[in-house]
């Protein structure tokens, strides 16, 4: 009877010990938010709802009318904290997604690292190049995931044209036109606690320079890698609202055998999300939800967009920040561009040689 009992306990020991790998799979990942006062906090926390692996433990913000709304938005579980360093002590998440201004990205991230936990921003990186590359290297000594959040990373169009432009399909790529835009934050309807840094050339960096800016600048380092130079202009069409930043702005980037245009705006009379890419063989053109190619080869009678093409099922992993950041730090996979700190230094590179170029009115070449 005695042997017996220490058999059934040896037994029970080691099914326990066979099914902890199964119960570690299972446990979901503690992600936190730091900041209520970027809108698209709302985007994420309803990710988050959706994600079956992730578990939002805490948020960080100290305005209260939107912590309310968070309130009612997410499990009753959720602790709310007014400082973000006290939270990263105490609910000691696995991953935080910032949505703050820009100007505190670096200083978020210094925290982090020090407790070993993962990291995601919204874009931009930050408000300068020299910011980005000490978040860069902090990430990596620290040995934590460190992601930059682009809304068009996630879209099957995008992911497409990347492939497309890769494997030689359009042959060498001669021209990137980049129009991102809408009518104005304020226009759209942003909150108050958003406009009062988006409108902040400190805290945001810029206008819509740095708003749109980073997304053409995303784009051409996907599609054609860092310019020689660059050359900017910027207007403050609206004038009546007395803005300390722009809000429109156009940027060229010279290859030695191409040239990219960005154009940013909070000027347009509707939401423009574009990205065109000429070949020597033919073209591609994405919005947020489509994909057209043209070829050497098509019909002169052929639309100027070109033909529509199927595209691929985007894998659940990469439909949004939050099943990939899960993603990557379960299975302990590198964050792939457009998301990386290292293509996001260069974007923040792009800007600050842009903002110079503005300045000076002269072209800056990049080193």
């Amino acid at each position: 009877m005695k042997t017996r009992f220490i058999f059934a306990i040896i037994g029970a020991a080691m099914m326990c010990s066979a099914l902890a790998p199964y119960a570690r799979a299972q446990a979901k990942t503690r992600i936190a938010i730091i900041g209520l006062d970027h809108d698209h906090v709302w985007g994420l926390l309803h990710d988050i709802a959706q994600e079956p692996q992730a578990e939002l433990v805490a948020i960080a913000d100290s305005h209260q009318e939107l912590i309310e709304k968070a309130k009612a938005q997410v499990p009753a579980t959720v602790k709310f904290y007014p400082e973000y360093v006290e939270m990263l002590d105490q609910a000691k998440p696995e991953a935080v997604f910032v949505t703050t201004e820009n100007d505190k990205h670096l200083e978020i991230l210094r925290e982090c690292s020090k407790r070993h936990i993962n990291f995601s921003t919204e874009k931009p990186m930050a408000t300068n190049a020299a910011d980005a590359l000490t978040m860069e290297q902090l990430a990596e000594n620290s040995g934590i995931k460190l992601m930059v959040n682009y809304w068009n990373a996630w879209t099957a169009s995008t992911r497409e044209l990347n492939q497309r432009v890769r494997s030689g399909e359009i042959g060498p790529v001669r021209k990137i036109v980049v129009q991102y835009g809408h009518q104005g934050p304020r226009e759209i309807g942003i909150t108050k606690e958003f406009g009062d840094w988006l409108y902040d050339p400190v805290k945001n960096g810029g206008g819509a320079i740095m708003d749109f800016g980073c997304y053409g600048a995303e784009m051409a380092l996907l599609v054609r890698g860092l310019p020689l130079r660059v050359y900017a202009v910027t207007r403050k069409l609206k004038v009546g609202q007395n803005n300390r930043v722009d809000d429109d702005a156009t940027i060229v980037m010279d290859y030695p055998d191409a040239t990219a245009v960005l154009q940013a705006s909070w000027d347009w009379p509707h939401n423009m999300d574009r990205t065109y890419v000429f070949g020597t063989k033919g073209s591609l053109f994405a919005t947020a939800d489509d994909l057209y190619q043209r070829m050497e080869s098509d019909k002169e009678d052929a639309t100027p967009d070109g033909n529509t093409l199927k595209l691929p099922a985007v894998p659940h992993e990469m439909s949004n920040p939050i099943s990939y950041m899960i993603d990557r730090i379960r299975n302990n996979k590198a964050v792939d561009d457009p998301l990386s700190g290292k293509l996001n230094v260069q974007v923040m590179e792009i800007l600050d040689a842009a903002r110079e170029s503005v300045r000076t009115g002269k072209a800056v070449e990049l080193k």
